[in-house]
Order: structure tokens, then C-alpha cells, then sequence
């Protein structure tokens, strides 16, 4: 017969750790960022954005750690030191995810999230194997092309280019562990703050 102490123990280390790095991907107008404040504003702390850091000098109004890490030009240099989960280059600037700054908010029990592409969820995958991928995407392309029209932002030409890439991202959807169709926004977060509640509670394999 197991003891209670034995029992504590068991059960103990038996859940995964409880803070987790959620990556949401998703194609152009899927509604990711909206969807992601809301989580992070229901979360009332235990779910939080990812914080990137860039090489690029602050805007107006952005705070150092809060808006971004600004490191300017010892990003190669950090790169070099395998500081960055992920980075890509946009035009002349860099942005990634600094591990350390991750590992630290997950270590605090919280669920972080970090808005990615989809290469960039499949190499995060590889660096920090519990991270839980979801990929979301619009009920249909029909409803994504609604989507971008009324933004109004891209030329007709440029709207077909966003739904074939849309297309051509499917591939990676094996790579990720849960889909979630975002068609209401209401249903939406309660899905994903489900999937991070039933993550939590994951046996260790």
C-alpha cells in the first residue's frame, strides 16, 4: 500500500512542468493577433505575450522590455551565441525570441505566448521540445479573402498571393499539435484556453 508521502511524490512527478511556451501560427488575417490579447487579457497574468528582441533603434513610445529587448548591434554577435529560440531578418532589422527571457516566464508557471510562421513553429519545436504549436486558420479561404478585402490593405494581385501562401502553409500543419479554426473570436480563446489547461495537466511521458 502506497504511504502519502510515496503518493505525493508520485503525483508530483507525474504533471509536466505547469508554465508552457505556446507558438500560434497562422496565415495572414486569421485574426491571431486579436486573438492573442484576449487570451493574454483574460489570463489576468498567467498568460502573457513573448517579448522579442530587434536590432532596431526604439519608436516612439516603445519601452526597453517591455515593447522589445533592444540589443542593436550585438544581435550577429547573440546569434553566434545561440541566445535566440528563433530570429529571422525583416528588411534591415532583426528580431527573435531570447531563450533565456522564455525559459525564466515558463519557469514561473506562466503560459507564454509567441505569435510565429510556421518555419519558425517548427524550429522552436526543436529547441524546446514541450512546446505546445497551435496553428490556427480562418473557416474558409472564402471568408479569409472577405477578410483581407475589407482590411484594404492589399491590391487584388497581392490578395492572391496571401491565399496561395495560406495554401502552401497547410504543409507544415502535421508539425503542430493542435488546429483551431478561428470563426468566433468568443470560442475561439475558450479552445486555446483549453488546450493550455489540459496541457497542464499532461502526464510526463
Amino acid at each position: 500500500m502506497l504511504n502519502s508521502k510515496v503518493f505525493n511524490s508520485v503525483i508530483k512527478n507525474s504533471f509536466k512542468a505547469t508554465g508552457l511556451l505556446v507558438v500560434i501560427s497562422s496565415p495572414t488575417a486569421v485574426g491571431k493577433t486579436t486573438v492573442c490579447k484576449e487570451l493574454v487579457r483574460r489570463g489576468k497574468g498567467l498568460i502573457v505575450n513573448s517579448i522579442s528582441a530587434t536590432s532596431r533603434v526604439p519608436r516612439k513610445g516603445e519601452r526597453e522590455g517591455n515593447d522589445y529587448f533592444f540589443v542593436g548591434r550585438k544581435f550577429p554577435e547573440l546569434i553566434k551565441k545561440n541566445y535566440f529560440l528563433e530570429w529571422e531578418q525583416v528588411h534591415e532589422s532583426y528580431y527573435g525570441t531570447p531563450k533565456k527571457y522564455v525559459e525564466q516566464e515558463v519557469s514561473k508557471d506562466k503560459a507564454i505566448i509567441l505569435t510565429i510562421d510556421v518555419k519558425g513553429g517548427a524550429t522552436i519545436r526543436k529547441k524546446f521540445e514541450n512546446s505546445v504549436l497551435i496553428f490556427l486558420l480562418p473557416p474558409s479561404l472564402e471568408i479569409m479573402k472577405k477578410r483581407l478585402e475589407k482590411r484594404g490593405t492589399e491590391t487584388a494581385a497581392q490578395i492572391k498571393v496571401r491565399l496561395n501562401s495560406a495554401v502552401k502553409e497547410l504543409k507544415y500543419l502535421k508539425k503542430y499539435d493542435y488546429l483551431v479554426v478561428n470563426d468566433r473570436l468568443e470560442e475561439t480563446v475558450k479552445t486555446i484556453e483549453s488546450i493550455i489547461l489540459a496541457e497542464r495537466h499532461r502526464v510526463c511521458s
